[in-house]
């Protein structure tokens, strides 16, 4: 494959373009929704009527309003249907030839969508992800030829590190630092690990973007390796996405087949092969030694760091690990340039966050925003409020993060101000909850979950929370004491401060959070 060939795909599938697109969404929430039905009923109204030759019937990837799918989009005209039926998935191409539908027409000047800015998901809901023409017609792999022909992996490095991309799965570790580290090390075998291990409670942003734009997530890999001198990638992906796995599978596939991944790509020097690997899904092994131990065949328990995977990963390699969403912005960023990406967002977070927005609000679904946006324009401007009383807490960053109370609402997101408040980014989950919510219940819910996924290696977590399980479960039944509240923050402290990983360190940040802004909760619960 060469550059030419690249375009001569990318303009034979310009050229094959209908005049109307009609895209129908065929993601994991949509399809559960019965939505491969409506495509099917769509493409088989367009082949009675005789219409195939000017409408095209697409299956997407996600549409973002993803609480009234099935979702239907109609390109060039930009009009968006929801909750669309198979009885009235015919009317939709009546309507486009003159007629009339009784699908329900979605008003896409909402802020919901409006207030959005499209990076990570720029092709996501475009293009059918299934097909690798359509990914090249959209520029697809043009970044890749460019580092492969134009630049020096120390250049790459360089340019990730001037955009201030910062790690997309948690803490926010600069991610041009984390690729220098491994670059520097000496020349020889070298990984690349995409983590798509997603497993917070309510997220589901890289599940996402696995389905909707596969080869995105392979090229920004591919990039990667050569950056840092690696010839094989491995994408650890949870078994609960058998959708991901499948299009990811069918993606790599497509890319060996027409020579953008495997020997000599591009016709360059540079070999890269990638793989997948199918985890248990065991919530411990989000956390890097522990999925590099699963990857290896071992159980997935973590280990003490350092020595860091950049510099003893997998099977005692360097070996870069980044997740889902930090490779997808890889490409844009070769393509458009380092000023560009760090142009958006704050001074010390760029660029934009991919959240999903659950919870008790009206417009549940994914979003993709500029760092420095407000939790309140979020949630009240484009997930339309509650649907119900008030706003009373918006949790982030998963079991991992906090509970941030209504007051904060006007608080930017980005890494410094959220961590201010006792809870992160994470890798994106945005749980808001009402003023009928209990939050000594919701501590205990995290607390819970961090109890069954803890792997026992270390004894603060391993025990530590099952005794805070336990004494979050007094709380609950109102059979505490102040003595039990006094016992709560000192051993919340203790497991943060003594834990091996990142699961024991940061499983009291939901308690903690709720002991600072809701204690009032926890003393109602007092017997005098």
């Amino acid at each position: 494959m060469d550059w030419t060939e690249l375009q001569e795909i990318a303009g034979k599938k310009r050229q094959d373009k209908k005049n109307i697109r009609v895209n129908c969404c065929t993601a994991t929430g949509c399809q559960a929704a019965n939505s491969l039905m409506v495509k099917q009923q769509m493409e088989q109204e367009v082949e009675s009527t005789g219409l195939g030759d000017r409408i095209q019937v697409v299956g997407v990837g996600c549409l973002g309003l993803c609480g009234r799918g099935p979702l239907v989009e109609i390109s060039p005209h930009n009009i968006l249907y929801e909750q669309v039926t198979p009885e009235q998935a015919p009317s939709i191409i009546t309507a486009l030839n003159g007629g009339k539908t009784d699908a329900m027409e979605t008003d896409v000047n909402h802020p919901f969508f409006t207030r959005q800015l499209q990076i990570v998901g720029e092709n996501s809901g475009k293009i059918d992800p299934e097909k690798i023409e359509e990914y090249i017609a959209v520029d697809g792999y043009q970044a890749l030829y460019n580092v492969l022909h134009e630049m020096t992996p120390p250049q790459v490095v360089d340019e990730i590190t001037k955009s201030g991309l910062r790690g997309r799965g948690g803490a926010g570790y600069p991610t041009g630092l984390k690729w220098a580290t491994v670059a520097k090390m000496p020349p020889g075998q070298k990984y690349v690990i995409c983590n798509a291990d997603e497993g917070d409670p309510g997220a589901f942003m890289d599940r996402s973007v696995l389905e909707g734009d596969p080869h995105r997530v392979l090229e920004g890999m591919a990039i990667a390796g050569y950056a840092v001198g690696a010839n094989q990638g491995f994408i650890y992906v949870r078994a609960e996405y058998p959708l991901a796995i499948k299009r990811l599978q069918k993606a790599i596939q497509q890319a060996k087949r027409i020579g953008l991944l495997g020997m000599q790509i591009f016709g360059s020097p540079f070999d890269f092969r990638i793989d997948i690997r199918v985890g248990a899904g065991a919530f411990v092994c989000g956390e890097e030694t522990a999925l590099i131990a699963s990857v290896e065949g071992g159980r997935g328990t973590p280990r003490p760091r350092p020595p860091y995977p950049a510099e003893l990963g997998l099977w005692g390699y360097p070996t870069l690990i980044n997740n889902v969403e930090t490779f997808a912005n890889i490409a844009p960023i070769i393509r458009k340039g380092a000023d560009w990406f760090a142009s958006i967002g704050t001074e010390k977070s760029k660029g934009t966050k991919v959240f999903s927005l659950t919870g008790k609000i009206s417009n549940t679904g994914l979003i993709e925003v500029p760092m420095g946006i407000s939790l309140r324009e979020i949630i009240e401007d484009m997930g339309g409020g509650v649907t119900t009383g008030s706003v009373k807490a918006v949790q982030t960053g998963g079991p991992s993060g906090g509970c941030i109370p209504a007051s904060y609402l006007d608080t930017p997101v980005d890494y410094e101000s959220l961590s201010k408040l006792g809870s992160i980014m994470g890798s994106g989950g945005m749980v808001v909850m009402d003023d009928s919510t209990s939050m000594v219940e919701v501590a205990q819910f995290y607390m819970e979950f961090c109890r069954d996924e803890s792997c026992g290696k270390c004894i603060p977590c391993r025990a530590g929370t099952v005794q805070l399980y336990e004494l979050l479960t007094k709380f609950v039944n109102h059979q505490v004491t102040d003595k039990d509240l006094e016992q709560l923050e000192q051993l919340c402290q203790m497991v943060k401060s003594t834990s091996l990983c990142g699961l024991g360190q940061s499983a009291p940040n939901p308690v903690l959070s709720t002991l600072l802004y809701f204690r009032e909760e926890y003393l109602q619960r007092i017997k005098n």
